[in-house]
């Protein structure tokens, strides 16, 4: 369960939403807190002008009447109430003496806290520090008081308000944020199970697939996946390797029939003329004669058959080498005509050849050779007894094109590329090799084999090589 897919997809997924909302808090967090300071900060330092102000017109006025008790007074814990913070004064003996009940002394601070001689220049400090008797940081202000038109420094009005009280605003907005995020990885684990289900079941269903072609059953039916993207691109390549599969495996089942009748055909006419022959039943010279002609020809076709099986195994490992020589593709065409005339005379058909060209190439002559030799076995084979078979050689665009025509029964589309397949033949019969190997050699020599074709029209192969061919 733990090593599945299913449930490694779900648990990546919700552990990258967590990791990913657990940085998301810390940094809104960070923000929350850096900016509920910056707005503490700033409510101070507006408090410190405000009490500085009232407290330079309050020392303005007793100035001018000489009167405090007619001043009423303001104490600091008036204040504190009001502000919500703590009031300290910066010890002046002039100010002290003008408000002695109103503002408590700070007790003396040291000067890297606040430096007083930046205070008697007019400058606001911004700073933090420890009250005696508190445990608790503060974040304070001090803001000079100046009196009469030349600025006078009497001292300076200090508000101060606890760091950690700024925890209780942020506290709320933390333990809402918590309630975000535990509602988003609810929703995310949802989401990531079912992305996981939708995700993990084509490729279970593929899987099972996967096993029954291990077991070799390829009759199997691969399953639609709807979609497409990678797990439709794997199925559509497991729905192909399935068919090709089956395919070969048919192949090497009709490869093991024909051959083994192919091969057992010419061992049967041998063996029979081998034992007439030991046994003396065959005295008359002319029939010894014909005997051992029908023992060569039949040890020459076991020959070609062996020739091929190995020629195609070579050819697929790309084992194969070609020699170069110059070819004379006009001599090389009436070799190929001459060795089908007497066939064609034998069954009436009206084999034709024309020359339109006369090219020189560089190529395997002897493998060229075959490759025309086996386009036109293969045209005999499906020509009827009086059809018409056309052999042709031209040259254009710095290519030679040698093709074979004829009138047999054509070639169904389906079965177009098939028929270039070892081992593939459209009646079962043979050993479907002729047209494979003409193919292989047609490529090595760097060219190809073209084919048109329609069922009851007939059948058009045409062999183009370029002038200069081979490695």
């Amino acid at each position: 369960m733990l090593r599945s897919l299913r449930f490694r997809l779900a648990a990546f997924f919700l552990a990258g939403v967590v990791v990913s909302g657990v940085v998301a808090a810390a940094i809104s967090f960070r923000l929350i807190e850096s900016y509920t300071l910056k707005r503490a900060r700033a409510d101070i330092r507006r408090e410190a002008a405000g009490l500085t102000e009232l407290y330079a017109f309050r020392a303005t006025q007793v100035g001018r009447k000489n009167q405090r008790n007619e001043i009423p007074q303001i104490p600091a814990h008036t204040l504190e109430d009001a502000t919500g913070d703590r009031l300290y004064y910066l010890p002046a003996a002039a100010l002290i003496a003008l408000f002695p009940d109103e503002v408590p002394v700070l007790p003396r601070i040291s000067r890297r806290t606040v430096p007083l001689k930046r205070l008697q220049q007019g400058e606001t400090i911004q700073f933090e520090f420890v009250p005696p008797g508190e445990h608790r940081t503060f974040i304070a202000v001090a803001r000079p008081l100046e009196l009469t038109k030349q600025k006078l420094f009497f001292g300076a009005i200090v508000v101060a308000r606890p760091k950690d009280q700024l925890g209780n605003q942020v506290g709320p907005l933390v333990g809402r944020l918590g309630l975000a995020l535990l509602g988003g990885l609810f929703v995310a684990m949802l989401l990531g199970l079912y992305l996981s289900r939708s995700i993990t079941r084509p490729v279970r269903r593929l899987s099972n697939v996967a096993d029954e072609v291990a077991a070799g059953r390829l009759d199997v039916e691969v399953p639609e996946v709807r979609g497409g993207g990678e797990i439709g691109h794997l199925a559509d390549r497991l729905r192909e390797m399935t068919l090709r599969l089956s395919e070969s495996e048919q192949r090497e089942r009709n490869f093991f029939m024909s051959v083994s009748h192919e091969l057992r055909t010419p061992l049967t006419a041998i063996r029979g003329h081998v034992d007439a022959l030991r046994e003396g039943l065959a005295e008359d010279p002319e029939l010894r004669a014909e005997s051992l002609e029908v023992i060569a020809a039949e040890a020459g076709r076991l020959e070609r058959l062996v020739g091929e099986v190995l020629d195609l195994a070579k050819l697929e490992g790309h084992r194969f080498a070609l020699s170069r020589e110059e070819v004379d593709m006009e001599r090389l065409c009436d070799r190929a005509y001459a060795t089908f005339t007497e066939e064609a005379r034998r069954r009436a058909i009206d084999f034709r050849h024309e020359t339109r060209a006369k090219p020189v190439i560089v190529a395997d002559g002897d493998r060229v050779l075959q490759i025309i030799t086996n386009l036109l076995s293969n045209a005999f084979r499906w020509t009827p007894d009086g059809g018409r078979i056309e052999l042709d050689l031209h040259a254009e665009n710095g290519a030679v094109a040698v093709s074979v025509a004829d009138n047999g029964p054509g070639i169904a589309p389906s079965d177009q590329e098939r028929i270039f397949r070892a081992f593939w033949s459209r009646d079962g019969s043979g050993t479907g090799l002729g047209l494979a190997i003409a193919r292989e050699l047609a490529e090595a020599h760097g060219g190809r084999i073209d084919l048109e074709s329609a069922p009851g029209v007939g059948s058009r192969f045409e062999l183009v090589l370029p002038v200069e061919t081979g490695p």
